[in-house]
């Protein structure tokens, strides 16, 4: 492992990793955009809080115009609506029998494999709690799963690779040879956690709240449908439990799983995802469209329906236009699409 592997986004999922590997040893390279987030970390360091662990660790990192030279292993973890630009900037540094590794969430993989070559893709699934707070500085706030995976479900010399690596950052790491069941997984409790951004509680407050349940099952038995009509078995993770939105499954059995993750989410120090920070914090757009639309077409392209999961879309660029406020009026707008 002489050669670095580099790393393709140093925000809260990249730069985690980073840190971690550089840490134990590993050599890194990082890439990202924002200059004083590159200077911090490779000057007096990354620095992670919270309460899983809080140190500093120097990891080089650079903007894209100054990295130089090609790389076998690289970890793209961009939002993911910056995938396609991300892909035109690092393909020249990816060699030839090298390969793409996705922390991302969505199905980016798709997309990489599009540009790529499916042979040179490799998948991943993260669910640890972290946030960018500043140039250097991450919040770490909780551990959660992570899974890697070849695309196509074999199982090779890199895969075992990998696992091995993130199993330095994570120990209970899990190696499959189903990454898409992971993924699709995610998609369901994704779509559920972007409609807690329609307001400004936090993940907790709105699993734990009974009215907000039926909106919140609703969203993710459309991605599960969508997923069955995909051919995937989803699989469960961190008090996401698939099997509680498939067709056919209990109201009992689903908001069973919106405890678990209401309890899940309470032993966190990052209390709102993502979504609530780029819309309420960072002012920018969010992963909606390459996320939950992307679901909602794949749905339409099964005639499934997904009437909230479009609905959801519409609310999140309501938010992100300004046309809309995060309230808990806005969140039942979702709510009013069941009836």
């Amino acid at each position: 492992m002489a050669e670095p592997i580099l790393i393709w986004g140093a925000g809260a999922i990249g730069g985690i990793l980073g840190a971690y590997w550089a840490r134990a040893g590993v050599p890194v390279q990082m890439v990202d955009i924002v200059v004083e987030h590159a200077e911090a970390c490779s000057a007096e360091g990354l620095t992670i809080t919270g309460p899983v662990e809080e140190f500093r660790q120097v990891v080089p990192c650079v903007t894209p115009d100054r990295l130089s030279g090609t790389y076998g292993r690289i970890v793209l973890a961009v939002k993911a609506q910056a995938t396609p630009q991300a892909m035109a900037q690092l393909l020249p540094h990816l060699a030839p029998d090298g390969f793409v590794l996705s922390a991302q969430n969505g199905l980016n993989e798709r997309v990489i494999a599009d540009l790529a070559g499916a042979e040179r893709t490799m998948g991943a699934f993260v669910n640890y709690g972290a946030d960018w707070i500043g140039p250097g500085r991450i919040l770490f706030g909780n551990r959660g799963a992570v899974v890697v995976g070849e695309i196509d479900g074999s199982m090779r010399e890199r895969t075992h690779e990998m696992h091995a690596l993130l199993q330095m950052f994570e120990p209970d790491a899990v190696l499959t040879e189903d990454i898409w069941a992971y993924l699709w997984g995610k998609l369901g409790y994704g779509a559920m956690l972007f409609a807690t951004a329609l307001t400004p509680d936090s993940m907790t407050v709105n699993f734990a709240d009974p009215a907000r349940g039926p909106a919140l099952m609703g969203l993710a038995r459309e991605v599960m449908r969508t997923a069955v009509a995909e051919g995937v078995n989803p699989k469960p993770f961190n008090g996401f439990d698939p099997a509680a939105f498939l067709p056919g499954a209990s109201d009992a059995a689903a908001l069973q799983s919106l405890a678990d993750l209401a309890e899940f989410n309470a032993k966190t120090a990052k209390t709102h995802t993502g979504i609530y920070r780029d819309l309420a914090v960072r002012k920018r757009k969010t992963e909606v469209d390459p996320q939950v639309g992307a679901v909602a077409e794949i749905a339409a392209g099964h005639n499934v329906q997904a009437p909230m999961l479009n609905r959801l879309v519409d609310l999140i660029h309501d938010i992100e236009e300004g046309r809309r406020e995060m309230s808990q009026e806005t969140f039942h707008e979702l709510t009013k699409v069941i009836g």
